[in-house]
Order: structure tokens, then sequence, then C-alpha cells
């Protein structure tokens, strides 16, 4: 490991101990050149794959579906902190079903679920994309939508 301070590249673990609800290993590390502590996580990389449309598999990006989701939640009052959680929640349903790929339709699915509680606009910004709509009245049907919904709580 790299000191991140002085990039001397020996160091001596000084803790383990489980992170990540068991997911990750936490370690403190020591540089042995300038002394400096920092800290690393292990975790265990099993990609989870997704399916397309086009049935093509590419690797879950857990960055990419975060970049998506601060677009829709661009100017709104969602913190990324939330975005994150929202991702590592599906992320930790998928790894709990022990599921090695999953098709795109269903994790868009998850997200906009989530959206939906989240924040009205969000969602309908996210569906809007996701769903491909081909005009206006699609867009404003969503819209209704989530305007009744929340009339109703």
């Amino acid at each position: 490991m790299i000191c991140p301070k002085c990039g001397y590249s020996e160091d001596k673990v000084v803790d383990s101990r489980s992170a990540h609800n068991g997911r990750a290993i936490r370690r403190r590390r020591e540089c042995l050149g300038c002394a400096y502590r920092f800290t690393t996580y292990e975790v265990i990389e099993a990609p989870l794959q997704v399916i397309k449309r086009d049935g093509s598999r590419q690797d879950f990006s857990k960055e990419k579906l975060i970049h998506g989701l601060r677009r829709a939640c661009h100017k709104r009052p969602v913190s990324i902190k939330v975005l994150e959680d929202m991702v590592d929640s599906i992320l930790n349903h998928f790894e709990q079903q022990h599921m090695r790929e999953v098709e795109a339709r269903l994790v868009g699915n998850m997200v906009m679920e989530r959206l939906r509680e989240l924040d009205g606009v969000a969602y309908v910004r996210f569906a809007s994309v996701y769903r491909e709509f081909k005009d206006v009245n699609e867009f404003m049907d969503e819209a209704r939508k989530v305007q009744s919904a929340t009339a109703a709580e």
C-alpha cells in the first residue's frame, strides 16, 4: 500500500476489523517511512452483471447510477449521502438474493420506486429518461400520477 502522505510503499497493519456489516475489512495502517496512519478497506470483488435491454451484459457501475441520480436530483433538496445509501441498499438487496446477474429493468424500477418516495420531481426526471418518454403527454401523465399520490398522503 502506498502512503497517501509521503508515497512510501511499505506499511504495517495496526488494526483490522469487520466493516460495512461484514462485507468489508477495515484496516488501520502505519507508514514505515513517515509514521502517518491511514485507513484502507478490503471488499470482495464479485461484480454484479447488468443485462441491458439489447441482451448485452456489463458490470454494474455504482458511479454511473449515482451520476444519473445526481442529474435527476439537480437543484433538489437531496444529499449525495442519501443517493449513495439508496444505491447501496439496492446492491445489498441483490447480494442478499445471491444474484450475479440482474436485468437493467429491475434496477431501474427499484431506483424509481425509491425516488418516488424521496422526491417527486427527481422521480419524474429520472423516469422521463429511463422510460424514454416519446412526448410531453407521457411526461405530464407521470407528473399527474405523482401529484395525485402526493395529494392522497
